[in-house]
């Protein structure tokens, strides 16, 4: 599948993977930052944003469609950091193709099976009635009732796209419906199987993604691991906190190329 991407900057690659109900346009901010030393590439997952719709959507078919990018832009070992489902994406790249990263990300997200947490976000989108959309305060006005909280509402509304006098969702609401099982679980394939290259998992310290019993798992799979996390951060660390990542992305980033 070949995703919609945009990039910038000049320099060694950084590729970013948003998360549910996300884009690549949500980690503007952090690319433009990024993109004084290197060349970053906002991707959207399929089914999102501007990128191609398909019915299934496993992390192994969403890291294979990042591949797939990696091949057409002939990226040689970039960095690439995900955030929530985006970094179960990343991480089952690195598993599956860990000699084709310079190093791996992780945004507040562990490498464990998760309850399903978004069907009522899911419901509320699918039950939008669109035709009674006329502005984009409509839409916010419908969907308050089963998702009061106004940060998340505006979060899912960046989904809204108007289009010939009305709107869409640029959101496969059915796939990821169909899917949100898959989403919430991981598969870290044989059990032998590791990712030994530079790693790090940058969390929020107020979140409940990734806990202290999920960390055996992560020093399994990424032995070579950092845990890192940020005070009073939630899990849009990136958002709550962005000098804080930018920080200590950074450092991560400095410290893979000066190996290099």
């Amino acid at each position: 599948m070949k995703l919609s991407f945009v990039s910038q900057g000049e320099g060694p690659a950084v590729v970013i993977l948003h998360g549910l109900f996300g884009s690549g346009r949500n980690w503007a901010g952090i690319a433009r930052q990024l993109a004084e030393t290197r060349r970053v590439y906002l991707l959207d997952a399929r089914n999102h944003g501007e990128s191609p719709w398909d019915g299934s959507m496993t992390y192994d078919e969403m890291a294979g469609d990042v591949a797939e990018f990696m091949d057409a832009e002939q990226l040689d070992r970039p960095v690439v950091l995900g955030h929530s489902m985006g970094g179960k994406t990343a991480m089952t790249l690195a598993l599956s193709h860990g000699d084709r990263l310079g190093g791996l990300a992780v945004a507040d997200i562990a490498p464990v099976a998760y309850g399903v947490r978004f069907d009522d976000f899911v419901g509320a989108m699918r039950g939008l009635d669109l035709s009674a959309v006329a502005r984009r305060a409509d839409a916010d006005a419908l969907l308050a009732p089963a998702v009061p909280e106004p940060g998340v509402r505006a979060f899912l509304l960046h989904n809204l796209a108007a289009e010939g006098g009305g709107y869409r969702w640029r959101l496969n609401l059915d796939a990821i419906a169909a899917n949100n099982q898959a989403l919430a679980g991981f598969d870290a394939g044989a059990s032998g199987r590791a990712y030994d290259g530079p790693a790090l998992f940058l969390c929020g310290a107020a979140s409940d993604y990734v806990l202290p019993e999920h960390e055996p798992e992560i020093r399994r799979l990424f032995p070579t691991a950092g845990i890192d996390r940020i005070a009073g951060a939630g899990h849009w660390l990136h958002a709550d906190h962005p000098r804080e990542f930018i920080d200590r992305l950074g450092r991560f980033l400095a410290a893979i190329y000066a190996v290099d």
